[in-house]
């Protein structure tokens, strides 16, 4: 009996635009674009909706008197989750033999199971019910984030992916946008966490059912060791330098951005005074103003680097001015320059996103093992949401015994963190 070839055996197996693994696309499938991209919505609605308002204000009424400490507890042992489960699907889907594809499996497995988690949370009662279940959310989105984010570079030639990558950071605004949107509508703490649940699966199905996936037809050598799995955190940085100084830079600018989010409620009622309703209600404007900055930046940014061939000047300048608008955060004398803060920082934050996305695919070690490289790097996006809440109440709590207060100082702090990102991407030799 004649082998049937990797190719034949994944049509037989149904699937259609196989393309084995390892290999360079050469066109990008009809229809990819906007299915990247509603799963990439649906991931940051369900998960940037709690970040945003909702998990605040549901800690806050658990532990009114430890809100700031329980919350970045909540948060911060939730983002080690993400942490170590994006990299680990990464090289788990990198192996995946399923005929249904490499990476559907996961995209619709970590969407379920989220699903779960989110109604957990919106019954729980107890700070650490809540906590053990945002882990297992934040376990679950990441999961679908690595696998769906490898079909980048699977699915779409490197003169695109700017382009594409830039589609798809118009996404982290809008699910803001539209978060900030439903929690204004919704009830109660169940409906906020299960509404934006559900519409993440509903975008999930979408996108796994017209997704050609690649077919591993041939289970890769040897098994999957305890080295392997330590593997997916780590990479060589003397081997790889630009990887290593595009994961540092990530790392840098994203701490300044991850701090902005998770106490953003408690800032605006502990220094505007505003009650629960009017913080939500300004949460929603500061988001609809950082939308409309990222949809100008974000698409601008992805078209423009493609066009002059560039990625590092773009995202050094996406840097730069988030370290303005964290700068206008921090001294921001009334809630409309809040507003105005926030669309500041969500202009230099929807370039960063999308151009930082695209040269991150030039710089990956293996092509082989791209979800892996790339969930190696998501370290980076993950690992400042897990420090900064940590660290934030020792930082607020210093600077309120200083002239300039709490707040202040927490947000200068992740603006000279960010500066920094905004210098090393410079370090990266490999791509201009």
């Amino acid at each position: 009996m004649t082998e049937m070839s990797p190719a034949a055996r994944a049509a037989a197996a149904g699937t259609t635009g196989f393309k084995a693994p390892g290999t360079t696309p050469t066109q990008t499938p009809r229809g990819f674009a906007f299915g990247l991209a509603g799963v990439n919505f649906g991931v940051f609605l369900a998960l940037l909706t709690p970040v945003m308002v909702s998990m605040a204000f549901k800690v806050q009424r658990i532990d009114p008197v430890n809100t700031e400490a329980s919350l970045g507890l909540v948060m911060g042992v939730g983002a080690l989750f993400a942490l170590i489960v994006n990299p680990l699907v990464g090289r788990l889907s990198d192996r995946t033999t399923s005929r249904w594809g490499m990476r559907r499996p996961w995209i619709l497995g970590g969407a379920i199971v989220a699903l779960g988690g989110f109604a957990l949370i919106g019954l729980a009662t107890s700070i650490w019910v809540v906590m053990l279940a945002w882990c297992l959310v934040q376990a679950a989105m990441n999961a679908v984030l690595a696998a769906a984010n490898a079909t980048l570079p699977d699915q779409v030639p490197v003169k695109d992916r700017g382009k594409i990558s830039g589609v798809v950071g118009i996404t982290t605004p809008l699910g803001i946008l539209a978060g900030s949107f439903l929690v204004n509508y919704l009830p109660g703490d169940f409906e906020r966490f299960v509404v934006p649940g559900v519409i993440a699966a509903v975008f999930a199905v979408i996108f796994v059912f017209m997704l050609k996936d690649r077919v591993l037809t041939e289970k890769p050598a040897g098994r999957f060791t305890v080295g392997m799995f330590f593997g997916s955190f780590v990479f060589n940085p003397r081997k790889h330098p630009d990887f290593g100084w595009t994961w540092l830079t990530k790392f840098f600018v994203m701490f300044g951005y991850a701090g902005v989010a998770t106490f953003l409620p408690l800032y605006l009622i502990g220094k505007f005074e505003l009650s629960e309703q009017d913080a939500i209600g300004t949460i929603l404007l500061a988001n609809v103003a950082s939308m409309g900055a990222m949809i100008v930046s974000s698409p601008l940014g992805g078209f423009l680097s493609d066009k002059i061939g560039k990625r590092r000047p773009f995202v050094a300048i996406a840097g730069a001015i988030m370290v303005v608008g964290l700068v206008m955060l921090a001294f921001a004398p009334t809630v409309g320059f809040v507003i105005a803060a926030q669309a500041v920082i969500g202009f230099g934050a929807g370039s960063f996103l999308s151009v930082d996305l695209a040269l991150a695919t030039q710089v990956l070690p293996n092509p082989a093992d791209t979800a892996k490289d790339l969930g190696v790097l998501n370290i980076a996006n993950a690992l400042p949401q897990s420090i900064a809440p940590a660290i934030a109440p020792a930082i607020i709590a210093f600077g309120a015994t200083t002239a300039l207060g709490g707040y202040t100082t927490w947000y200068l702090f992740g603006a000279l963190i960010a500066a920094a990102g905004a210098i090393l991407v410079y370090r990266i030799k490999g791509v201009k």
